[in-house]
């Protein structure tokens, strides 16, 4: 037992970080996704229209996407006169729900849709009694920032307005996955200063992506073929951000990890990663900030997960990803 008595004001469960704490079925489903990596075309060597579509199609080693009946689609007013914003719903399947979740997908602002997470968005609904709503926002390299951005910031200005009358409960969730991560949080920062009057019940951010200047160290240290690497980012960057010097990118609307959080009346958020994400610093240090601003920020660590994790089909395959859902569940039940 160690006689120091001195303690960190800053606590991490370190053995979550160790490779020991991977166990086998997380490692062989690593082994395989590295192996099919390895077959899957580059969308920026083929074009992200046409992946995009050979990845709807199933024409990759991917699965192709599994699209639930129980999904409706609508369409949102957008801030540009004639032009309206697709998104995706789903209602608890017992009874009245309590409140919206507003969901922002991932796929690096150039890649997925709306309906690209339809098993886990249903899960949510059913798992919180919320309905739960996807944005499918313009998307890079055809519309570059600040459209996705903005498409978000629409549909959260028009939820905060008309969930109680479209739903018959309010929005008290958001959440997005990667770069819906990173998305969520700006959309927050946004609704901080056009309804300075709401206030979410909190924020599910996974493995989100929160400095785009020239990202944190584990994005250029991990040298695993994993889902995601620094490579993957920088194109996704490149064709998100065109143009856009290091010091552009620093804006706090581009990067949310650069705002002064303290001068900010922050909702609680849940920031959740696996060990074995490009990522995972920008979770660490944004739930430390996050902390520091004075609101609640808690983190979450899988040991041995890869980026996008939350998706996979929870079983013996990925454990991982059952524990991530049931603490999202968890933290929206505990704060409805």
């Amino acid at each position: 037992m160690s006689s120091f008595t001195l303690a960190s004001d800053l606590k991490l469960d370190a053995s979550k970080f160790d490779p020991k704490a991977i166990d086998k079925a997380t490692k062989k489903n690593n082994d395989a996704l590295i192996k099919v990596q390895q077959s899957i075309p580059k969308w920026w060597e083929v074009g992200a229209e046409k992946f995009r579509q050979m990845r709807w199609n199933g024409e990759t080693p991917l699965p192709k996407p599994v699209v639930l009946e129980s999904g409706k689609n609508i369409k949102l007013p957008s801030r540009e006169s004639g032009r309206e914003i697709p998104c995706r719903v789903f209602q608890p399947k017992d009874g009245k729900p309590k409140g919206v979740f507003y969901h922002i997908h991932g796929g690096g602002w150039v890649l997925q849709s709306e309906h690209h997470q339809d098993i886990m968005l249903d899960y949510l609904a059913n798992h919180t009694q919320l309905a739960v709503l996807s944005v499918g926002y313009r998307l890079a390299p055809e519309h570059p920032y600040p459209a996705g951005n903005e498409d978000c910031f629409d549909v959260a200005d028009y939820l905060v307005d008309n969930a109680e009358k479209d739903y018959g409960a309010p929005l008290l969730f958001m959440g997005g996955d990667s770069a819906g991560g990173h998305l969520s949080a700006l959309t927050c920062y946004h609704l901080l200063n056009s309804r300075p009057k709401f206030a979410f019940k909190g924020l599910v951010l996974n493995f989100g992506a929160y400095d785009l200047s020239g990202f944190l160290p584990q994005a250029w240290t991990f040298d695993l073929p994993l889902v995601l690497d620094v490579q993957i980012m920088e194109n996704y960057r490149e064709a998100y951000l065109p143009g856009k010097t290091q010091d552009q990118r620093r804006d706090m609307w581009i990067s949310p990890f650069f705002a002064d959080l303290t001068k900010m009346k922050l909702p609680s958020a849940l920031f959740t990663c696996g060990t074995l994400d490009c990522l995972l610093d920008d979770s660490v240090l944004m739930a430390a900030k996050w902390q520091m601003s004075g609101a609640e920020g808690i983190l979450k660590v899988y040991p041995g997960a890869p980026h996008g994790f939350v998706f996979f089909p929870p079983g013996d395959n990925s454990p991982e990803t059952q524990k991530a859902l049931d603490d999202i569940t968890t933290y929206v039940n505990e704060r409805m």
